[in-house]
């Protein structure tokens, strides 16, 4: 099992939520926290969770959380609901980056995610459940690229492959159906001609008799 489907099966699943993406994340300046405040439990793994509930009306947020060294569990430190997200900075509009701001109403953090191309695709179900879940108030998204925000989101161009294919079938179609309304016409012929060479040969056989 994967570590984001361990978090959502651990995390969000008893909570009766479900977890629409995760991103792995290092701080990109440390913060200086107390050895107490860890549990003395050393070195950590940090993912950004957004997840939303199942229960109607449906409630958007966004977790905090680490696994610990030497730990196969998963615990959830801070959340904050979505409409507390007042803005998302995506750092460089002009290429592929893997850094990335959070700023809330009570928090401000700076991000490395694990890869630009995961970063993207966090960014991308981040920016549809803000327009989905959220009424007002909707946190503003800076210095970024327009795949991350825009038209080639993967919810755009899964759409797009869909009609991509009903396209494509429709056409198969009107090509079959053009090839069987030339089979039919070439058919009539046939049949048309067969009448005519069965007429002529009535009248040559009636002449004959005659």
């Amino acid at each position: 099992m994967s570590a984001k489907s361990a978090i959502s099966k651990e995390i969000f699943a008893p909570h009766d939520e479900r977890m629409l993406g995760a991103v792995q994340v290092k701080r990109r300046t440390k913060k200086k926290i107390p050895f107490l405040a860890t549990g003395g439990q050393g070195e950590y793994l940090t993912y950004i969770c957004l997840s939303v509930t199942n229960k109607k009306p449906a409630q958007a947020s966004i977790t905090k959380v680490k696994q610990f060294e030497g730990s196969t569990s998963f615990v959830r430190r801070s959340q904050w609901m979505l409409e507390q997200l007042r803005q998302v900075n995506g750092i460089d509009p002009h290429r592929d980056s893997p850094e990335f701001d959070l700023l809330f109403e009570n928090a401000f953090d700076q991000w490395v995610a694990s890869t630009a191309s995961e970063k993207c695709t966090f960014f991308q179900i981040l920016h549809h459940a803000c327009q989905r879940y959220l009424t007002d108030k909707k946190p503003e998204f800076i210095n970024c690229q327009s795949k991350l925000i825009g038209g080639n989101s993967i919810l755009h161009s899964a759409a797009d492959s869909v009609t991509s294919a009903v396209q494509k079938a429709s056409q198969a179609l009107n090509e079959r159906g053009e090839r069987l309304g030339r089979a039919e016409e070439k058919t009539e012929d046939m049949k048309n001609s067969a009448q005519q060479f069965a007429e002529t040969a009535h009248k040559l056989a009636m002449k004959h008799k005659c």
